[in-house]
Formats: structure tokens, C-alpha cells, sequence
């Protein structure tokens, strides 16, 4: 059990954290039916494309303001209760204009929940503001003008999301050079769905401090010596990987690999309810069946601490919290 481990996490989409018992009792509220894309108590979809339909659809039964207090408080809440001390999560404001609720008020709304949750147990958390791929560069790029002229100081990052397989990394490129000059930390989903090249573009276009995922660097040697030579941290989401079938089982992962390769990596759930995972079951996947000792995964926790997007006073009361 990884119980009395300090926990940290950086790579959380946040409507994809959504509780399916939550999403009921959101959905009864509004009236939708949810049969489409949830089965006892389960989340219904069965492969990338579908998946991403299902989280938008998840993503549908949260509509106000207080909604989004909700759901981030729950999932922080949550977080807290599995000894988890620090929390980044993936907010969309052009989600919150699509749902007809307004940018500024779904920030607001997340922004509450944030400090809800830390008033009640002391967990500490920041926004990455998240482009999505698959609406377009012009998307993108409006996505990373409101992170950068935004003055909620719980956003700390720019990522790019979504459909990996759309376009390629150089028609986002001015997205992050807007966050870069904002002071905005920079991440990018990498080596995901599409392989080793999607790193290497990220790495030569974007030159992000963290990749998520990046898992699918392991095909290129050159590439792993890259990333550790650079110290480019990457977001792992074992689960997520398995899950999605980006590789067969657990023992085919290659978090091991690319640590021992001397790649900086972390541990955390990406969407956890729609993989049947947890932070808390990433962190007892590395245990027990990757066979992570108590030490090796303090350490990724620590690498974590030290790639946040935090000021450096946070980051130092979060390493003393390990």
C-alpha cells in the first residue's frame, strides 16, 4: 500500500476527474440521459476518438459556476483524503464559452473550488490553461492569449491537448511562444497516440519545461539521451497508457526504462474515472507491479515538487511537506 506516501500530481484533465456518481446526480439535474456514455457506474467508450466524445459528453452535465465549485472541491477533496500535498489541473476556458457559461465565470468557478479545498485540508493547487488540439490552431492560440492577459494567479501553465494525430506541433508553435512570454510554465501532450517524432517536434518547436505523456520517446535511444540530457520532466500516466492501448500490460511499460535512462519522470492519472484509476492506484501500480520502492518513488514525488508551476516559496514549503 502507498497510503502513507506524500502524493503530488501534474497532469489531470479536470472534467476528466469527474466521479460518475457525481455526473448522475449532475445529469438528473438537468435532465440528459446519460446511457450513451454511462454504464453501471462506468464510463462507455473504445478507443481514443470515442473517448474524447464520452469526456465531452461527461463535461455537458456541469453548467454553472457553482458546478464547477463542485467538482473541483470533489476532486480535491478526494485527492487530500489519499495524502496528496499538491494538485495541477487542466482547465479549458474555451469550454466554459462552448457551454454557454463564459470563460471567465468556469475559471471562477474552479478558481473557488481550489479554495475551498485548501481551506478544508491544506492541499495546494494550480491551473494549466489547456488548448485543444483538435478545434485548430486559431483555438489554440485564443486559449493561450487568455491564460497570458489573465490575471487569476492560480494560473501558472499553457498545454496543448486533445487529438494528437491532428495537424502538427509547428502550426501550434505561436500558442506557445504567447504563454512562453507570459511568464506561463510550458507543457505539451507528446508521445501519446502518435510516436517518438511528436516528442522530438515538441522538443525542437515548443521547448516545454514538461511533456505529458512522452511515454513513446522509449522507440528512439536518441531521443531518451535527449530528453535526460535537457531534464525535460515527463508527465506518466501508466494507467492512462494502458487503458487507451498504448502499450499491452504493466510490465511492457516503459516508466523503468526511461527513468533508469536517467529521463526525469512523474507519476500521475490523466482522466482517472474513465480509466479506472486513481492517483492513489498510479502510485500502487509503480509498487506493486513495477516494483518502485518507497524511496525511488519519493523521489519521482520530489521531481515532481521541483518541475511545478509554483513561485519558489510554494516549492520550497511543498519539499519541506515531503
Amino acid at each position: 500500500m502507498t497510503s502513507h506516501l506524500k502524493k503530488v500530481e501534474l497532469h489531470c484533465h479536470l472534467e476528466g476527474a469527474a466521479p460518475p456518481d457525481l455526473v448522475v446526480s449532475q445529469a438528473a439535474r438537468y435532465g440528459i440521459d446519460t446511457s450513451a456514455f454511462l454504464k453501471d457506474g462506468s464510463y462507455v467508450w473504445n478507443d481514443f476518438a470515442e473517448f474524447i466524445r464520452c469526456y465531452d459528453a461527461v463535461a455537458a452535465v456541469f453548467k454553472t459556476e457553482a458546478d464547477y465549485v463542485l467538482l473541483t472541491e470533489t476532486y480535491l477533496l478526494e485527492l487530500s483524503a489519499v495524502n496528496t500535498i499538491y494538485s495541477e489541473l487542466f482547465v479549458s476556458p474555451d469550454h466554459g464559452d462552448r457551454i454557454g457559461l463564459g470563460a471567465d465565470a468556469y475559471m471562477a468557478g474552479v478558481t473557488a473550488g481550489i479554495l475551498s479545498a485548501k481551506e478544508r485540508t491544506g492541499i495546494e493547487a494550480r491551473l494549466v490553461v489547456v488548448g485543444e488540439r483538435h478545434f485548430g490552431p486559431e483555438s489554440v492560440i485564443a486559449a493561450a492569449e487568455y491564460a497570458a492577459r489573465s490575471d487569476n494567479p492560480l494560473i501558472t501553465g499553457f498545454n496543448m491537448a486533445g487529438e494528437e494525430r491532428m495537424n502538427r506541433v509547428s502550426d501550434y508553435a505561436r500558442a506557445f511562444d504567447i504563454a512562453r512570454d507570459a511568464g506561463l510554465g510550458l507543457t505539451i501532450h507528446a508521445g501519446e497516440v502518435c510516436g517518438a517524432f511528436s516528442v522530438t517536434d515538441a522538443l525542437d518547436l515548443v521547448r516545454p519545461a514538461r511533456i505529458g505523456h512522452g511515454v513513446r520517446a522509449i522507440e528512439d535511444a536518441d531521443l531518451v539521451k535527449r530528453l535526460a540530457d535537457l531534464g525535460t520532466v515527463l508527465e506518466v500516466c501508466p494507467g492512462s497508457n494502458i487503458a487507451l492501448g498504448v502499450f499491452p500490460d504493466f510490465q511492457a511499460h516503459p516508466l523503468r526504462a526511461l527513468r533508469d535512462a536517467g529521463v526525469k519522470v512523474t507519476i500521475n492519472s490523466d482522466d482517472p474515472p474513465f480509466f479506472h484509476t486513481s492517483l492513489q492506484r498510479e502510485y500502487e501500480i509503480a509498487a506493486d507491479i513495477m516494483g518502485f520502492s518507497d524511496a525511488e518513488i519519493d523521489a519521482m514525488t520530489r521531481t515532481a515538487v521541483e518541475a511545478a508551476f509554483v513561485d519558489e516559496a510554494t516549492r520550497a514549503r511543498l519539499l519541506a511537506a515531503l
